[in-house]
């Protein structure tokens, strides 16, 4: 007891740059199979639809991973608890790194995935080892380095993998991990673990929302291609609702539930969940639609930019995306978390907006998406502060774990609706889709981005400190 109750450890800006330094190699590791997907397929000789397994193994993992990493990094230390997730998502990238074939490298991704559970884990060990303030600042850097790092890999895996070999693209960020983990190890204290709550873990909870995030993952990621087979589709969302409702139904009754519902239920709450998810929702269908535009012939109404190219374009908004969340941070702790989050929503709903209507140079879709890599960092690093801020420090981890779950929802819709839009306008013959497709894509994202601002007024000016 008075291990729990004497007064945390204050951390200076070398324990805080380590968990940023983690933060982009993790980032990094992540984004490394989206840009070299072709390759891998080539490499591996994978089909299509092997090829969408492979893109969304990570995501599912991770999904399934960061509330259960945010519950037991509140439960038994945030340190402790990262320190052995990393060891896992290490393991993973060398299993990657070293794959044959496809089933290793599928095992590979899905030890990976353990990754995105360290951004809860890091929020509960700033918030613990910062004042309030403090923290909210030290939040926006970890989750801006995040983005960034996911850029870096997006921009760098590329060239990485044809200059060296796809194993130097998976090597290269373990690496980084592995060194950044150390320093953490070595710079952060431990925080002592809650003690509070004696009841063990929810394992039927567990196990009914891992079958939730799976069945809706496969749900999204299938959606497109099941036009043929609707009744596979209908199973599908039938499963889905089954999960869900057993779900609920005993995270209702669980004496220790794994996701608290009440929790849930709070306006902060799932205010910050409603907007994550919108937001990146707009945001997954830019990050789509824009790089697929600069591949388009110039002969038709694009630019043929080539890979190498696209990544030149991109990298003004990797830049953005890695000011944005200091920025978000900073701003969030002076202002508000309703105000930038706020201001973020109109610059993106603005952007895509503009986007639909303006597309003819190459310097217009690097402004839109350098504006819409800005907002959105904006928005999910206040929604993140002000969520991890709104409840009490041993709630934090699975609280904002709820709001990264969200994001990474929010994504895979994105993209999938954006692909589907996509598929729907390509004329019959030809694999080049029409301008209208992009209009399209973009118009819808921009205004359900733009009504989310009906839920943004409502939000709490204030925060818990």
């Amino acid at each position: 007891m008075t291990a729990t109750l004497a007064p945390p450890v204050r951390i200076g800006r070398a324990a805080v740059g380590a968990l940023g330094m983690l933060a982009v190699a993790t980032g990094a590791l992540e984004s490394v199979v989206t840009p070299t997907l072709p390759l891998l397929q080539r490499d591996l000789d994978m089909s299509p639809a092997e090829g969408a397994l492979l893109s969304i193994t990570l995501l599912i993992t991770g999904a399934l991973v960061t509330p259960v990493a945010g519950r037991f990094g509140d439960r038994y230390g945030g340190k402790r608890v990262l320190i052995r997730l990393m060891a896992v998502v290490s393991a993973g990238g060398l299993v990657s790194s070293l794959a044959p074939n496809l089933p290793v490298l599928l095992l590979g991704q899905v030890l990976q995935g353990a990754m995105v559970g360290a951004l809860p884990l890091s929020f509960i060990l700033v918030r613990k080892h910062l004042p309030a303030g403090d923290s909210k600042v030290a939040i926006g850097v970890v989750s801006g380095l995040f983005v960034a790092g996911g850029m870096a890999g997006t921009l760098s895996a590329g060239p990485v993998a044809e200059g060296l070999s796809r194993h130097w693209m998976f090597a290269l960020p373990t690496i980084a991990v592995i060194g950044a983990t150390i320093l953490v190890n070595r710079l952060m204290p431990h925080d002592p673990p809650d003690r509070s709550d004696g009841a063990g873990v929810d394992w039927p909870g567990l196990a009914l929302l891992s079958g939730t995030l799976v069945t809706l993952m496969l749900v999204l990621a299938l959606a497109p291609d099941m036009g043929s087979q609707p009744l596979v589709l209908g199973a599908l969302v039938v499963v889905l609702a089954a999960f869900a409702t057993g779900w609920t139904a005993v995270e209702r009754r669980a004496a220790s539930p794994m996701v608290d519902l009440r929790m849930l239920a709070r306006p902060a709450i799932w205010k910050s969940c409603v907007l994550t998810f919108v937001v990146c929702v707009g945001t997954s269908v830019a990050v789509h639609l824009v790089p697929q535009l600069f591949a388009v012939s110039a002969e038709e109404y694009g630019f043929g930019a080539g890979a190498t190219e696209i990544g030149l374009f991109l990298l003004p908004g990797a830049v953005a995306a890695s000011l944005a969340g200091p920025v978000g941070g900073t701003g969030a702790r002076r202002f508000g978390s309703r105000a930038v989050v706020t201001a973020g929503i109109v610059i993106l709903a603005a952007a895509l907006i503009a986007l639909a209507a303006v597309h003819t140079e190459v310097w217009h879709l690097v402004i839109g998406k350098v504006m819409i890599a800005l907002a959105n960092g904006l928005c999910v690093t206040a929604l993140v502060t002000s969520t991890a801020t709104s409840v009490d420090r041993s709630d934090t981890g699975i609280a904002t774990s709820l709001v990264l779950v969200t994001r990474v929802i929010g994504y895979a819709v994105g993209v999938q609706v954006s692909g589907a839009i996509l598929t729907a306008g390509t004329p019959s013959g030809s694999d080049v889709p029409a301008e209208s497709a992009f209009v399209t894509g973009f118009v819808i994202a921009g205004a359900v981005t733009a009504l989310s601002l009906l839920v943004a007024r409502t939000m709490s000016k204030g925060v818990k400190e």
